[in-house]
């Protein structure tokens, strides 16, 4: 076998890789605006007088509003195709960032975090739409794989630029202005590299050439599906678990061990860029690994175990912060089998309003969490930030079990 590529082989390789790394910038923006807001919950504290369960409700509103409009744009999506919604998305982004900005009180963050969720809401259909389209079955579980490790970073990014800006220029406005550039450059680039991401120009990857059109079903058809709904289970509890770390991990981690908010605030990077580490060799792995839920329970359990050994307290306060930190491995290593035991749970054709349908089990995960951590540290009760998200880790690992096994049962009783 020859070791160089074929001109077609390097050219199908060379666009794959350019799909890929567009959708995951485009997807680090979605999970930097995220965390517009909860990286500077304790500026909002001191300028307005909030306490942490209403900036929990700041999440959930964030969260409804994308989780409602990400099943939706699933729709929407397959109706009119991926990439003009992406730009919209995009461009709700820079308009949050403007509306945070000029917030003068409580109902200035709201409006941001509607503006933001708006925004949030039609990227994973979108995204997903447009890499199951434009990639090549044989790299598509790498492209799985970087499109976390983006987003991910996203996450990562966020507390390092919203607060080191904001000390570095010392107004948390100028950053929320700097903050702004960012979707508007990527819209940017996606503009002119708009023909590489027009999913009208691909097929889906589980189409088979030369087959006969499946039979037309109703649009909510999928919605029957038990394994549909059990990926959204899946990814409302590990969201849960998420939200504890992005928005509370900080200020539970001081209150515990008596650590200063500015050195806490970074356990949520750390924790990205672990789980960022994680998704590199969850990539490799779920190219080798056919038993999916195998390996997101092994990987979900070493998350739990570690957060629940920071929830003890029987560390000291670094390696406390240490071991909420690598609990993202554990996480992140799980993404890539994750993504394709959804891919596997949807029909041909339904694919961006399955994703859309699973995904908002992320929203309403930190929709309905963010208020229920909140209201756990003004109780007084900062371990339990991290005791129930370990509970609902391990609630995550008993929906993909159930996932694999209806998905086996259903591959038994095919002919």
């Amino acid at each position: 076998m020859s070791a160089v590529l074929t001109p077609r082989a390097a050219t199908g390789a060379r666009s794959d890789y350019t799909v890929i790394g567009l959708v995951g910038l485009a997807h680090g923006t979605s999970h930097f605006f995220h965390l517009l807001l909860p990286p500077l919950f304790p500026v909002f504290i001191r300028d307005f007088g909030l306490s942490y369960s209403q900036l929990g409700l700041l999440v959930t509103l964030f969260f409804v509003i994308s989780g409602v409009g990400q099943a939706l744009a699933g729709f929407l999506v397959d109706r009119i195709g991926a990439r003009p919604v992406l730009f919209a998305a995009l461009s709700f982004f820079v308009v949050a960032a403007l509306a945070a900005a000029a917030a003068q009180s409580y109902g200035g963050l709201m409006l941001a975090a509607a503006l933001a969720g708006l925004g949030n809401a039609p990227f994973h259909p979108a995204d997903f739409t447009i890499l199951n389209k434009r990639v090549s079955q044989p790299r598509l579980g790498h492209a799985f794989s970087v499109h976390g490790i983006t987003g991910t970073l996203g996450w990562a990014l966020a507390p390092v630029f919203l607060i080191g800006l904001g000390e570095l220029v010392g107004s948390w406005r100028a950053a929320y202005l700097c903050a702004a550039l960012v979707p508007l450059a990527v819209l940017a680039l996606l503009f002119l590299q708009r023909g590489v991401i027009d999913d009208r120009r691909g097929a889906w990857s589980h189409d088979k050439v030369g087959a006969a059109p499946a039979p037309a079903e109703h649009a909510l058809a999928f919605l029957k599906l038990p394994s549909v709904w059990l990926c959204f289970s899946f990814f409302f509890w590990t969201t849960a678990a998420l939200a504890a770390i992005q928005g509370f991990a900080g200020p539970a981690l001081a209150r515990m061990y008596g650590l200063p908010l500015s050195a806490t605030a970074f356990v949520v990077t750390g924790y990205m860029l672990c789980a960022a580490a994680g998704m590199v060799v969850g990539g490799f792995v779920v190219a080798r690994i056919q038993a999916l839920e195998r390996t997101i329970a092994a990987a979900m359990a070493l998350a739990a175990a570690l957060l629940l050994l920071v929830a003890s307290g029987w560390l000291p306060a670094l390696l406390a912060s240490g071991a909420a930190a690598l609990a993202g491995f554990g996480t992140g290593l799980a993404g890539p089998s994750r993504d394709m035991l959804i891919k596997r749970a949807a029909p041909p054709g339904a694919t961006g309003r399955v994703y859309g349908t699973v995904y908002s089990g992320l929203d309403v995960g930190f929709a309905l969490a963010a208020p229920v951590f909140g209201a756990l540290l003004d109780a007084g009760l900062p371990q339990a930030v991290f005791s129930v998200s370990a509970l609902a880790l391990l609630l995550g690992v008993v929906s993909a079990a159930l996932v694999g096994w209806r998905l086996s049962s259903r591959t038994q009783r095919l002919p």
